[in-house]
């Protein structure tokens, strides 16, 4: 018996670690199972709790580790190392839990709201907030299990109280070097806890129509309508004026404007519009309205404005009314598409000729001279320039018509 405790002593370790990384896994399952229990109600609680399962076993398989070393191989000459590597690597997976706690619950609050609304102003929001706000969380986690690995080394435990000592001047520089991204942090702090934009937003940035996809701590994703991606930096935003077609709400106006012939049946028009829009569940029933904006060098403007519950859905809207009013015209009054008129002038050259020397034949057929006519008059000084540009006077006109019969 003796004989076998011999052998089974420098084997304790071992075992009393298997034991506690078994007890961990255990004990894991346990968490898991109680949490999905607890949290049974909210949306898809199992697959988001099942981020957490390896992070949460690595750490209690850390700490019974270094219960069961402690215990059973306090006295061995390699149980410093060793420990020294479990505690470093107990910090990078206490690291890892929380980031993902951190994941696990931004889901869960995220998870709990309908994002299928129309209207979605606040979930939106929220979603901004939240999402911003781990960002944030997980960079200081990062931050400080790094600094807790680095504060375990006694060389560097000397060098920070060094630095501690310089601080002000370290500051100053960093601050100097990193102006830039800085400025782009503290822009997207300002953006996601001011409310100016949000995911999902639509917004016009540099000319294009496209939707908020992912705002960062630097940068925002813009996701352009053909599936296009622009990545501006956060304080483009705060700084250069755009358009957010979403801050209030989600619903919106939309214009279609044709440019018809003067013969267009208005009437007929505004009842064709009325049908368009009563067959079609892309309008919200807000605002249906047919309008002559214009009616100048030969056509009519008709401007109609039709409302829609999105962005998405006006544009596919102005494109039903357009192509449906294009087809109703030309099949019902093909009269109203545009045209351009032309009249043919009858007046000979030589009859034309002297009014575009300031002259004209009276209806006895001698020459008048136009000369006093109201172009520039107004003053004396617009007298002088009448007299100016008044070209050759009649005298000239006679003689020089004189000579032509000859």
């Amino acid at each position: 018996m003796q004989e076998f405790f011999d052998v089974i002593d420098p084997l304790k370790p071992l075992i009393a670690v298997v034991a506690a990384v078994a007890a961990a896994l255990v004990a894991a399952r346990i968490v898991r199972s109680s949490t999905t229990r607890i949290f049974r109600k909210v949306p898809r609680i199992r697959e988001v709790s099942a981020l957490g399962r390896n992070p949460l076993r690595l750490v209690l398989a850390l700490i019974g580790s270094r219960i069961a070393l402690s215990a059973t191989a306090r006295s061995e000459s390699w149980y410093g190392a060793v420990d020294y590597v479990l505690v470093i690597s107990l910090i990078a997976a206490i690291g890892w839990l929380a980031v993902v706690t951190l994941l696990i619950v931004e889901a869960v609050v995220l998870t709990k709201y309908d994002t299928d609304t129309k209207d979605n102003r606040r979930l939106r929001r929220l979603k901004t907030q939240i999402i911003l706000g781990r960002r944030v969380a997980v960079a200081l986690v990062i931050t400080v299990a790094v600094a807790c690995v680095l504060l375990t080394i006694d060389e560097v435990r000397a060098l920070g109280a060094g630095l501690l000592a310089s601080a002000g001047l370290l500051s100053i520089v960093a601050g100097l070097a990193v102006q830039s991204t800085l400025g782009n942090v503290f822009a997207g702090l300002q953006l996601a806890f001011t409310d100016a934009i949000r995911v999902d937003d639509v917004v016009v940035v540099e000319g294009q129509w496209g939707k908020i996809e992912e705002i960062t701590m630097t940068y925002v994703v813009v996701h352009i309508w053909d599936d296009r991606r622009m990545i501006l930096p956060s304080t483009y935003f705060t700084s250069t004026p755009f358009e957010n077609w979403t801050r209030k709400h989600s619903d919106i106006l939309g214009t279609v404007e044709l440019d018809l012939d003067w013969e267009t049946p208005v009437t007929e028009l505004r009842g064709e519009l009325k049908r368009i829009l009563a067959g079609t569940d892309l309008w919200d029933g807000r605002t249906s309205v047919l309008q002559v904006t214009d009616a100048v060098q030969g056509l009519v403007r008709v401007r109609i404005l039709v409302s829609a519950p999105d962005s998405g859905t006006l544009f596919d809207l102005r494109c039903l009314v357009r192509e449906s009013m294009v087809s109703f015209l030309q099949q019902n009054h093909p009269s109203a598409l545009p045209r351009q008129r032309f009249e043919q002038l009858t007046e000979t050259a030589r009859d034309l000729a002297p009014r575009r020397r300031g002259t004209r034949r009276n209806p006895g057929g001698d020459l008048e001279d136009t000369s006093t006519s109201q172009l520039f008059t107004g003053s004396i000084d617009a007298v002088e320039r009448n007299r100016s540009f008044a070209g050759p006077g009649a005298d000239v006109w006679e003689d020089r018509d004189e000579h032509t019969d000859r």
